[in-house]
């Protein structure tokens, strides 16, 4: 598989990937990959789920966070509800939500959170977790012709406003211009002798590095968000956020971050 050549001008590009099913399916296979394994662990580890929340999962794939939201608590976690731009998620929350037994207190909901959280009413979830997925919120100025980080700012802020206070948000973003090479490198010989499909799964390695550099060329453009800590630490403050901590993670190709809402 090609992609197309990625845009390098400050204008908007036509194609985003990240609502292909082919897209979707790729990462998919990050959850073989053992150090993706371990960047889901830590990331429950500092969530901490209990009985009774209600979680928002943000950019949340195929559910493998949701579904440790459930494992966590036995089962008797309040409800998770997944968002993702990948429609194809859709039949993927189906059968986890069946196999779980779960039925309605974990689903998914199809929408891009470049453009907020406006379907979600004020301190409607105990807490939210994300995966390496908020980097992608863009807004693009037409005035000015250049991508901004606008909607980066604004989803932490509404992140924020659907938490009761109290709320912890727990999410994973990339460091600074990521070698996704290192990431399946660290793990890619013991996930392909572990996969139950080796050569579906190192077909998809390879999409996800094509998509890999589709995301690094357009985040040189502004279009996507690579920040270092202590800009995102910045933000999440300004968004109204305290205690925020992180730590660096995912063979040192992400930073896991958690932040609070007072109350």
């Amino acid at each position: 598989m090609s992609l197309p050549p990625p845009s390098v001008a400050a204008r908007r590009p036509a194609a985003n990937y990240w609502a292909d099913t082919r897209c979707a399916k790729a990462f998919w296979s990050q959850s073989e990959l053992p150090v993706f394994h371990k960047l889901v662990a830590d990331t429950l580890d500092l969530a901490a789920p209990q009985a009774g929340e209600a979680w928002l999962d943000l950019g949340c794939g195929g559910g493998t966070l949701s579904r440790g939201l459930w494992e966590r608590t036995g089962g008797t976690v309040g409800r998770v509800v997944g968002l993702d731009y990948a429609a194809a998620n859709a039949d993927r929350y189906a059968v986890l939500a069946r196999d779980l037994g779960a039925g309605d207190r974990v689903r998914f909901e199809h929408g891009d959170f470049s453009g907020g959280l406006a379907r979600f009413p004020d301190a409607s979830f105990d807490h939210a977790v994300s995966g390496l997925s908020i980097s992608y919120a863009e807004h693009f100025d037409e005035g000015t012709g250049r991508w901004t980080q606008a909607a980066y700012d604004a989803l932490l802020k509404d992140v924020h406003r659907v938490l009761k206070p109290g709320g912890r948000f727990v999410f994973s973003v990339n460091v600074p211009d990521p070698s996704w090479w290192a990431v399946g490198l660290r793990s890619l010989v013991g996930a392909v002798a572990h996969s139950r499909r080796p050569l579906k799964f190192l077909k998809n390695c390879l999409r996800m590095n094509q998509y890999g550099a589709w995301l690094k060329a357009e985040a040189r453009t502004g279009r996507f968000h690579y920040l270092p800590a202590a800009e995102t630490t910045a933000k999440l403050t300004a968004a109204g956020f305290t205690g925020v901590r992180h730590a660096v993670v995912y063979a040192r190709q992400a930073f896991l971050f958690c932040a609070t809402k007072g109350g």
